[in-house]
C-alpha cells in the first residue's frame, strides 16, 4: 500500500469506440484509456472498458466502476456491473466500467497476480484521470466518485487510501476483506486451481503465516486513516462469498480511523437480487448528497 500511495499514477487518452447500445436516456460505448505500468521508460498499458453517457447537456457527475472477480480467461468487456452502469446512466451519471489489466481487450501485465492485483487500483485511478482529461465526454471534474463490488470493493478502498482527494466519495458493495491475509486464506489457500499462484507468492513474498507483516502492509485497513472521502458500504446479511463479519470489521476499523463511513445491510446474498433496486436507490441518494 505504501508503494501504491507513493507511485505517480497516471491516466488519459480516453477513446470512444463502437456504440454498444442507445436508449432513451443514454448512449453506451466501448472505450479504451491509458494506465500506469511499472518500470521507468515502459509504455503505459491500454485498458478497455464500457462508458455510458447520459443524453442531454453536461457536464455530468461521473462514477468509475470496479467489478468483482471474474476469471480473466472467460471475462468479456464490461462484465460484472452491467446493471449498475445502466441504473446510474438512467439517473444522469456518466458511468465508466473498468475492465482492469489482463481482462478483455486490456494490455497484459505479467506481474499482476504476484503483486496481489494492486495494478487494478492503478487502473481505476487512471480511469478517473482519463475522464477528467477527455474532451469528448462532458464530465464535471469535481463530481467523480468510485463504486466497486466484491473484489472491486477492495479496489475502491485501496484507491481512496492511496489517492486521498482524487474523488468525492466511494461506494463498496459486498466487499472483500480489508485484510489481504483473510482474502488469501478464504479464496486461494485451498483451491487446487491456485496452486501455481500459491507457489509464486511463497517464493516472492512468503505466505501469510510466513510473513504476516508483508500481508498487513499489503492490506488497506492499516491505511484507513489516509482516507478523506465519505464511504458507503452495502452488504447482504446472507452473503456466503464475502462473509458479513468482514463488512462489520471493516466498518469498525474505518470509524476508529475517523472515516466518514456508513454500512447498510440488506436481506440478500452476494449478488444482490431482490434487494438490488433498494440498494441502488440508497447508493444514488448517497452519491447525490455528496456530489451536490
Amino acid at each position: 500500500m505504501a508503494a501504491l500511495a507513493a507511485a505517480e499514477l497516471t491516466g488519459g487518452d480516453l477513446r470512444l469506440g463502437r456504440v454498444r447500445e442507445q436508449t432513451a436516456s443514454f448512449t453506451s460505448y466501448d472505450v479504451t484509456f491509458s494506465s500506469t505500468t511499472a518500470g521507468a521508460g515502459t509504455r503505459p498499458l491500454t485498458i478497455s472498458g464500457v462508458l455510458n453517457v447520459p443524453r442531454g447537456r453536461g457536464p455530468f457527475p461521473a462514477v468509475v466502476l470496479a467489478h468483482g472477480y471474474i476469471d480473466p480467461a472467460y471475462y468479456v468487456r464490461g462484465q460484472g456491473m452491467t446493471r449498475e452502469r445502466g441504473f446510474l446512466a438512467d439517473r444522469g451519471f456518466v458511468a465508466l466500467h473498468v475492465d482492469y489489466r489482463n481482462h478483455a481487450e486490456s494490455s497484459d501485465d505479467p506481474r499482476v497476480n504476484t503483486a496481489v492485483r494492486l495494478g487494478y487500483a492503478a487502473d481505476v485511478v487512471a480511469a478517473v484521470h482519463a475522464l477528467r482529461k477527455s474532451p469528448d465526454v462532458g464530465v464535471d471534474p469535481d463530481r467523480i466518485a468510485l463504486f466497486g463490488r466484491s473484489m472491486g470493493g477492495g479496489v475502491v478502498q485501496k484507491v481512496l487510501a492511496a489517492e486521498p482527494g482524487l474523488v468525492v466519495a466511494g461506494v463498496a458493495w459486498a466487499s472483500v476483506s480489508s485484510l489481504e491475509a483473510e482474502n488469501f486464506l478464504h479464496f486461494n489457500a485451498r483451491d487446487a486451481a491456485d496452486a501455481e499462484l500459491r507457489a509464486e507468492l511463497r517464493d516472492r513474498h512468503g505466505l501469510p503465516a510466513e510473513d504476516p507483516e508483508f500481508w498487513r502492509n499489503l492490506s488497506v485497513r492499516p491505511a484507513f486513516d489516509e482516507i478523506t472521502e465519505p464511504v458507503l458500504m452495502v452488504h447482504g446479511r446472507y452473503d456466503d462469498t464475502c462473509p458479513p463479519r468482514w463488512a462489520r470489521a471493516t466498518q469498525r476499523a474505518m470509524v476508529e480511523a475517523g472515516v466518514d463511513s456508513t454500512l447498510e445491510w440488506y436481506d440478500d446474498g452476494h449478488a444482490f437480487g431482490p434487494a438490488f433496486f433498494a440498494a441502488m436507490d440508497r447508493t444514488v441518494r448517497f452519491l447525490r448528497a455528496r456530489m451536490g
